[in-house]
């Protein structure tokens, strides 16, 4: 498909902030990994400054914040076992911070203001000392304000000590992510007061005249009074568009080509990263299939696809082996099928290979809603707690000391799903799912049966048996809980503000269930430890940092409380974790008695 005018507009600038500040190169050595990669920071030892640069991405000049003058920011590489010292310097007159998610550390170094510690003020250089336990592919971003939007993120490699169970000639890092000319909180108070402002793919009259030809006039109207009445649209696929964003590669837009190098037979890791504050993308390489190695930095059982979703804060590597011609393109398509990102393996610069056209856009159906074969009636949504049969008689679940909850893994399935009482007549709550599944062997809205091999998370099984080994002792389930119109976004109907930690016991073994009541997709991030996602089954099945929840699913995993300290947990779209979905979780010392 022939770049747009637009897009290519866009391109024509990218990564104007990475030229412009001169200081890419700091204690630690570095070296740019091609002539158009992020500069890469190796060592033990590295300086981070974080400061206003101008760049230049849609051929309009805006003031970005960025990490060492660069979006994304340097590469950093460490290695398992050592112990490294980030000296993280703050030149912005506002507070900072930054958080290497994913990443296992003491809590005083999560870089979490509010939790981890007061934030880093102007003028002052935090110092982020650890030992590195864990190898693989991550990143690291500001969790101050909207400060990941406008460009605070970068891609973090650690070397493993030991060999890896897969082999390959040389390696890339791809780093997708959104951007916006338009200052990040002017989205959010759009947002705030019209939470469809960017979704310009609402349903037409001409929709519906071809709705009534395919289905007639009562199914039709019986299909638009249910979503009428839910205030919702099928059309909702994410709540912000490329009508704002420019999807990036490392930084640059389509028409600036990013490009990785190969020789012909080589095998190539790319390491896979969605950085981006909002946005799920649909990856492809067409003429090449992808053997996916690791997921969220954790080897995993290798599976060859054609495409993956990979949802806001995950990473995936995968190993390709480009032969037959000599270019190709890495095409990532926004969920919602308003834009893309794309850049091109090469075995030389300046090449260029056919860009795909996007998908189809998608609708939401009742079933995504998890509403299961409840057609069009409006169970789905919250009721009054003196309704008997609402399904809210059955009190929110309270951390319980019953040995056997949980284990009952037949509510992964079709059954009627109940809800904690504090979604009852709950203004912050619109909707309530009634019958959630795991959805783990789903592709997603939009990949099913598209002729291609996609990804689910029932294909990705990780290499190693359950670290922990132990049966968790006690269920915690929680709801992902919204409002679209208001856009508020919650655990269990109540915002972070009201809301009183999770607490765990330091030891124990807890198990998770999530339960999304809303029609979009949240990516929740665990801080500090391990979310361990079990199969349908209730067993170990995949270790994960960062849990993506479908609409209507129903997911859980297992959580060794192994790290004292306060961690965050939340979604990961920048925009619903500000709008209140978020909680802390505390991890204490057990009490003597």
């Amino acid at each position: 498909m022939p770049l747009s005018r637009r897009t290519f507009v866009k391109g024509l600038a990218a990564a104007g902030a990475a030229t412009s500040a001169g200081i890419l190169r700091s204690v630690a050595w570095a070296e740019a990994q091609s002539r158009s990669a992020p500069a890469v920071l190796s060592g033990a030892g590295f300086d981070l400054r974080i400061g206003e640069t101008t760049a230049n991405i849609t051929g309009k000049s805006r003031t970005a914040v960025t990490i060492n003058g660069s979006i994304p920011g340097p590469t950093l590489r460490w290695r398992e076992g050592d112990t490294v010292t980030l000296r993280v310097a703050n030149t912005l007159d506002e507070d900072t911070s930054i958080h290497w998610h994913g990443i296992l550390l003491p809590a005083n170094m999560d870089g979490v203001p509010g939790l981890s510690f007061h934030g880093i003020r102007p003028g002052e250089t935090y110092p982020y000392h650890f030992t590195v336990r864990q190898h693989g592919t991550y990143w690291y971003h500001s969790h101050s304000g909207f400060q990941e939007q406008q460009g605070v993120y970068g891609p973090l490699v650690i070397e493993p000590r030991e060999a890896e169970p897969f082999q390959y000639d040389r390696e890339h890092v791809v780093m997708l992510s959104d951007w916006t000319d338009e200052d990040p909180r002017r989205v959010f108070a759009k947002l705030k007061k019209q939470a469809d402002y960017y979704n310009f793919h609402q349903r037409t009259v001409a929709d519906f005249v071809r709705d009534v030809r395919e289905h007639g006039l009562r199914t039709t109207l019986a299909e638009r009074g249910a979503w009428g009445e839910m205030r919702m649209s099928d059309r909702d696929l994410a709540d912000v568009s490329g009508y704002t964003y420019t999807y990036l590669v490392n930084g640059q837009a389509p028409a600036a080509n990013w490009t990785g190098l190969f020789e012909p037979g080589e095998r190539v890791r790319l390491r896979f990263i969605n950085g981006s504050a909002m946005t799920h993308f649909d990856v492809r390489i067409p003429g090449v299939t992808m053997t996916v190695v690791a997921v969220d930095g954790q080897h995993v059982q290798p599976v060859t696809v054609d495409e993956l979703r990979i949802a806001v804060a995950e990473t995936l590597d995968v190993v390709v082996e480009p032969s037959g011609q000599e270019a190709f393109t890495i095409f990532a398509q926004a969920m919602d099928r308003t834009g893309y990102a794309a850049a091109t393996l090469a075995v030389r610069d300046g090449l260029r290979a056919e860009v795909p056209a996007l998908d189809p856009r998608p609708s939401l159906t009742m079933a995504d809603m998890g509403h299961g074969g409840m057609g069009h009636d409006m169970r789905g949504m919250p009721k009054s707690a003196d309704d008997p049969h609402a399904g809210h008689t059955i009190p929110a679940q309270q951390p319980t000391t019953d040995p056997h909850a949980g284990h009952d893994m037949s509510a992964m399935g079709a059954e009627m799903q109940s809800h904690p009482v504090s979604e009852n007549s709950n203004p912050l709550v619109d909707m309530q799912t009634m019958m959630p599944t795991s959805k783990l062997d789903d592709p997603g809205i939009g990949l099913r049966d598209n002729g291609r091999r996609v990804l689910t998370y029932a294909d990705l099984k990780t290499v190693f048996p359950d670290p922990d080994g132990r049966e968790p002792t006690r269920t915690i389930e929680l709801h992902l809980t919204g409002h679209m119109e208001r856009f508020v976004w919650s655990f269990n109907g109540i915002k972070f503000s009201d809301a009183e930690p999770i607490r765990l016991t330091y030891g124990e073994r807890v198990r998770i269930v999530l339960v999304n009541d809303t029609m979009m997709a949240h990516p929740i991030h665990l801080h500090g430890m391990w979310s361990d996602l079990e199969d349908d089954e209730g067993r170990f099945h995949l270790r994960k940092h960062t849990v993506d929840m479908p609409p209507g699913s129903k997911r859980s995993f297992r959580v060794t409380a192994d790290a004292l300290g306060r961690w965050a947990f939340h979604c990961h779209m920048l925009y619903h974790m500000e709008a209140g979905m978020f909680r802390e979780v505390r991890v204490e010392e057990r009490r003597s008695t």
